[in-house]
């Protein structure tokens, strides 16, 4: 009696909005996809999706995964709790599975929570993506570190004093998830003597991008996909 071979789930990398920012493996991967998976907030549109639409078959077998946009933990990990069990059936009967995750897997990617499930008994692939973070550099035209300058990723919910220490320890930076943090993130920044060397980068590669220093930011209207770069390096890329 013949055992049935697992499946493999795909973890896909699909850019930070630009679909022509897809990889050429990504879009192949969706294009021969019998189950694809992504993530979407609650009663909203997926993001990851709609990046990909086109390379979608009509015959692909979706699996939303719903996900409460709230600042308790708890609702999102039974999210991907109900969702990995239903992909593991998937793996199980010899399926494979491919998930889309906004920008790369294993930067601040939602795919993460389904690899830590699902990788102890099925085999992983990962198929990086363009990140938001090169993403928002090259749309700055503006290097995120040369030489041996050190570029440290901050999370703009972290709270103030973890902030300032970070800052604290010099070179260069890039602030992610900024959103409603963008007051005490900008005053943190100016206290350090950093604001004139900080950029502001929102929905980088989508038509409703906007680029500009971050000292000319309307506070009131900044979404949760905007990035601030602060470039403090050496210099050394400069002739």
């Amino acid at each position: 009696m013949n055992e049935t071979k697992n499946g493999t789930l795909y973890g896909v990398g699909v850019g930070p909005g630009d679909p022509e920012l897809l990889t050429l493996k990504a879009a192949r991967m969706i294009e021969q996809a019998k189950v694809l998976a992504y993530p979407s907030p609650e009663g909203g549109e997926s993001f990851a999706r709609s990046i990909v639409a086109r390379h979608i078959p009509d015959e692909c077998e979706e699996i939303v995964m719903s996900v409460p946009m709230r600042t308790e933990r708890f609702a999102a990990q039974s999210v991907y709790d109900e969702s990995a069990e239903r992909i593991e059936a998937l793996l199980a009967s010899g399926q494979d599975v491919v998930v889309l995750c906004e920008g790369d897997p294993f930067f601040y990617g939602s795919f993460m929570y389904l690899h830590n499930r699902l990788s102890n008994r099925f085999n992983v692939e990962i198929v990086s993506g363009v990140s938001s973070l090169v993403a928002c550099a090259g749309r700055l035209a503006q290097p995120l570190a040369g030489r041996n300058d050190v570029l440290t990723i901050l999370p703009g919910p972290m709270d103030d004093a973890a902030l300032q220490e970070r800052l604290s320890l010099g070179g260069s930076f890039a602030i992610i998830k900024v959103g409603r943090h963008l007051p005490r993130i900008r005053s943190l920044l100016e206290r350090n003597g950093l604001l004139a060397n900080a950029g502001y980068v929102e929905r980088a590669s989508l038509p409703s991008e906007k680029i500009m220093p971050l000292a000319e930011v309307d506070e009131s209207c900044v979404p949760y996909f905007s990035m601030i770069l602060v470039y403090e390096g050496g210099e050394a890329w400069k002739k």
